[in-house]
């Protein structure tokens, strides 16, 4: 874990303030209490993720709550299709995994 100077420094010179603010709108979730944050891996991710949308492809801060949530939804769904998956290549019954398949090809595809 590092704390948030460390974070800033490895961001590039990210303002601290700027990364509290991530904190209380819970963007960003660290342990511990303001004045004494410590951030894991997955948080330095989120903040570079923060940055990257701000910055490089000009997210508003408005927007920026809507584009997270629905990352986070993505990021959550390819989880649970790796679990599906790995549960079916993992030696699943031949006739679970004929079902399985059964029900993926019906699923609409993109348009």
């Amino acid at each position: 874990m590092i704390t948030i100077e460390t974070l800033c420094v490895r961001l590039g010179g990210a303002d601290p303030v700027e990364v509290e603010d991530w904190v209380a709108r819970a963007w960003v979730r660290p342990d511990g209490v303001r004045g004494h944050y410590l951030f894991h891996p997955i948080d330095e991710a989120r903040a570079r993720l923060i940055l990257e949308l701000r910055r490089e492809l000009h997210v508003g801060e408005d927007v920026l709550p809507l584009v997270l949530s629905l990352l986070d939804q993505l990021y959550a769904a390819r989880r649970h299709m790796r679990r599906v998956h790995d549960a079916i290549a993992s030696g699943a019954d031949p006739s679970l995994r004929e079902e399985l398949a059964r029900l993926l090809r019906e699923l609409p595809g993109p348009e």
